[in-house]
């Protein structure tokens, strides 16, 4: 259950009203996300017609301060045309408003399905708009840094200590450690840079088909390394949950996507192995620390970090790196 806080209904209301959006006919909790409190908002709309938008509150893991950066790129990528749910400002302007010391925000609510197990079709389309938004971003004036790189990851995995990794598995601290040093002395320099999403998974893509029709949940974004987003994406995409199944049709046809909008060079693919190893190791690094952190009986279930390891070790293994050469 992913509704930490809980609002009235007159609390609600007020809230919307704050917006013109309509009078608030309903408010439903959405079990979905792990940080924040969210709601699926139905209102009369301005015209009486009705209307839906999501409601955040943010709970954990984000700096409200980075707001204006995260829900100003979103308007800046819809005015784009790009496939991502517009802000709704309220009736002075603002992004967000505070309540009770929390930040909330109401955003356009777009159609479509998260698809749990993709066809190549759908993995093209991801490529496809993923390289839209790295081209639309491209005059976006704010910067962030991003906030899970390798020192993040070195951090998160100390304070997680070899006997904790070793509670997950037996052959996890050395994997990482070997994975950091690793990493650290390799991690490419020079190459071309940019807004990215950082966390394009299938549960963060909406889908009608094989069509794109909402890219959500851009709370890591941030500036770095372009091919980086790509490795990211690659890594999410084209495996089996569990990390043990590689599939090389998803990983032909989202890299044949990403080409057809913007064309990878031949230093970035070069460096796509690295990139995911690194990008792996993010998600190894927080899930294991998590895994350890997370209160028994908490409403959120910790998510297997082996699952990621699994992939980081793909990744290093030097006969796969031709999965990322140009088809």
């Amino acid at each position: 259950m992913a509704v930490y806080t809980h609002l009235g209904a007159e609390d609600m209301a007020a809230l919307i009203a704050a917006f013109d959006v309509g009078e608030l006919r309903s408010a439903k909790g959405i079990a979905e996300g792990v940080s924040n409190s969210n709601w699926l908002i139905e209102t009369s709309g301005r015209d009486g017609t009705g209307a839906r938008f999501i409601l955040t509150m943010y709970e954990y893991r984000i700096d409200t301060a980075e707001l204006p950066y995260f829900l100003g790129l979103l308007d800046h990528l819809a005015a784009r045309g790009c496939p991502v749910p517009r802000t709704i400002h309220d009736r002075e302007g603002n992004l967000f408003r505070v309540i009770d010391g929390k930040c909330v925000a109401l955003i356009e609510f777009l159609p479509g399905v998260s698809v749990s197990q993709p066809i190549p079709a759908q993995a093209y389309a991801v490529g496809q708009a993923l390289a839209q938004v790295h081209l639309a971003a491209a005059d976006f004036p704010a910067t962030r840094a991003n906030g899970m790189d390798l020192a993040e990851s070195r951090r998160l995995l100390k304070a997680c200590g070899p006997s904790g990794l070793a509670e997950i598995d037996a052959a996890l601290p050395a994997l990482v450690t070997d994975a950091l040093d690793t990493l650290e002395r390799e991690w490419p320099t020079g190459l071309p840079r940019s807004v990215i999403h950082a966390d394009l998974f299938p549960d963060n893509v909406l889908m009608l088909g094989s069509k794109v029709s909402g890219l959500i949940d851009f709370y890591f974004a941030c500036n770095d390394i372009t091919a980086y987003d790509v490795a990211t994406t690659h890594a999410a995409w084209c495996f089996s949950g569990d990390g043990r199944t590689f599939d090389p049709a998803l990983s032909q046809a989202l890299l044949a996507g990403y080409a057809a909008a913007r064309p990878l060079s031949d230093p970035e693919r070069a460096a796509l192995p690295v990139l995911a190893r690194g990008a792996c190791l993010r998600f190894v690094a927080s899930r294991a620390y998590d895994w350890l952190n997370t209160p028994r009986g908490a409403l959120v279930m910790p998510k297997d970090p082996m699952a990621f390891a699994r992939r980081m070790a793909f990744y290093a293994d030097p006969a796969n790196a031709a999965v990322f050469a140009a088809a």
